[in-house]
Order: structure tokens, then C-alpha cells, then sequence
């Protein structure tokens, strides 16, 4: 059983305006234990605690991973959600994920991971336990510790084998963070040996979102960093740089995405 947990940085990517989140609510993400790590990427929890009458909406940025998420009424496997998502803080509560590494469900869902894309499952459809009972032994946990600990033991009893093509999908997926120049799948087909149709099966099947959709999240996620932090980047050029034809059609996948077009975050974020 988990004692102890070793935590990592507070995570600014992925979540809209990150610097005024710390005011609202706590964040921590916690590593998983040696018997979990081939699976499991983190585990998340946010806490807050908020005066009465007062309402905050987060937005959150999709991601190219499975989560398994426990929230009191709302406890569930998600699928990958190819759109942003808002969630509605009041008064106090406590909700903890388990975020998988990108491809490593496939082995627990034993079909394509794109066919629960934008769906929610309850945690019995995939791990052997009751719904509720499931929910009340990670949420009634006395501290975050205890709550991770939990969640580790029901995922420990549904554990399978690994499976190498998930060291193969960690590999693509590094480059297409790292390399800033890749805006398109024939040019992550190149940088990577293979052909944009195997590219497109293997997300298929492991990630559960195309190719070309988690390069264009991820240089949007970029954009939104740079952004963040105050750029004074031209929005023209910064567009062109990512890939996009036009300025345009740029503002609007942001706006879609982050729900402000670009100079407007970067004025909210910069007060």
C-alpha cells in the first residue's frame, strides 16, 4: 500500500490561465508506484474550498489520454475528449484522477481506444468493482495520500500485461512535442519512419484521436503558453508558424479551443 506519495510540478500546460487557477483551487499531480508506472502517466487532485455563493468555471484543454476520474455523482472512465471541456467549482470538494499514458488503456479495454472517444464509462464497465463503493473508498480517504492509495489498489486488481506498443506511441508523441516545425501528419510520417496510414491506425486503435488532431492541439497548446506568459508575438506570424494558411482560421480553432481568441487571453492572462 502506498505511504508516501512523490509529487510532480504543477502542471500550467493544459489549463487556461493557469496563474489565476492557483487562486481558486488546489492542484497536484502525484507519480504512480513502480507496478502502475507502465500504465499510468499520474494522478491528479483538485481541491477547493469556496465562499458561499461564489462560482468559478475552469476550463480544461482535451488531452491525447485516458482518464479515470472520481467525482462525487460523476465518477467514470473518460474517453479522450477531442474538445475543451468547463467545470463548475462551488462551495468545497475534492475530485481525483488517474491519468493514463497515452496508448496504455488499450490493454485495460481489450478493443480500439476510439471507440469510447467523447464517451464516459462507468468504472465497472472496465474494472471489476461496484460503482459506488468504488467512489466512496477514494473520496472518504482522509488525505490525498490515502486517496491515491485507494485508486491505486482498484486499478492493482485489474492490471494486464504491458504492451510494447506503447513505448512505440510515447516515442511519436515526444516528437510531436518537441518538434515545434511539425504542423502536419505527412511531415510526423517522415520524422518518424512510417506512413500516415499506419499513423492513423495505430492512433486508432492505442490513442483514440487521430494524428493530425494531436499535432494541431499541441501547437495550439504552445501558442496558448507563449500566450500565457506574455508573448508580444505577432498573431499573423505566430499563426503562420504553427501551420495555419490564414490568421483567421487560427483565431478560431484558439477561440474554440481556449474560449478566447488569442489577444483576449493574452490580455486576461496579463492583466
Amino acid at each position: 500500500m502506498m505511504t508516501t506519495l512523490q509529487s510532480v510540478p504543477r502542471p500550467t500546460r493544459g489549463v487556461v490561465n493557469p496563474a489565476a487557477g492557483e487562486k481558486i483551487f488546489r492542484l497536484e499531480r502525484y507519480l504512480p508506484d513502480t507496478e502502475l508506472a507502465p500504465f499510468v502517466e499520474h494522478f491528479w487532485l483538485v481541491a477547493w474550498a469556496l465562499p458561499e455563493g461564489r462560482v468559478h468555471v475552469q476550463r480544461t484543454l482535451p488531452s491525447p489520454c485516458i482518464h479515470v476520474v472520481f467525482d462525487a455523482g460523476r465518477t467514470a472512465v473518460f474517453g479522450v475528449m477531442t474538445g475543451a471541456f468547463d467545470y463548475t467549482l462551488r462551495g468545497s470538494g475534492r475530485v481525483l484522477g488517474v491519468r493514463f499514458r497515452p496508448g496504455a488503456f488499450r490493454a485495460f479495454l481489450k478493443k480500439e481506444v476510439q471507440t469510447i472517444t467523447d464517451r464516459q464509462l462507468p468504472l465497472s464497465a472496465v474494472f471489476d468493482c461496484n460503482d459506488a463503493g468504488a467512489e466512496h473508498s477514494v473520496l472518504a480517504a482522509a488525505d490525498d495520500a490515502g486517496m491515491v492509495a485507494a485508486a491505486t489498489a482498484l486499478l492493482r486488481r485489474a492490471l494486464p500485461a504491458p504492451d510494447p506498443a506503447t513505448a512505440r506511441i510515447a516515442q511519436i508523441l515526444e516528437v510531436i512535442a518537441q518538434q515545434a516545425g511539425i504542423t502536419q501528419v505527412q511531415q510526423l510520417a517522415d520524422h518518424t519512419g512510417t506512413s500516415v496510414r499506419k499513423l492513423q491506425m495505430l492512433f486508432k486503435d492505442y490513442v483514440g484521436a487521430s494524428p493530425k488532431w494531436v499535432i494541431r492541439r499541441n501547437r495550439l497548446l504552445d501558442a496558448a503558453d507563449l500566450l500565457a506568459r506574455g508573448s508580444d508575438a505577432d498573431l499573423a506570424a505566430l499563426a503562420q508558424q504553427l501551420g495555419y494558411y490564414d490568421q483567421s482560421h487560427f483565431t478560431t480553432d484558439f477561440e474554440k479551443l481556449i474560449g478566447k481568441p488569442p489577444a483576449d487571453y493574452r490580455r486576461s492572462c496579463n492583466p
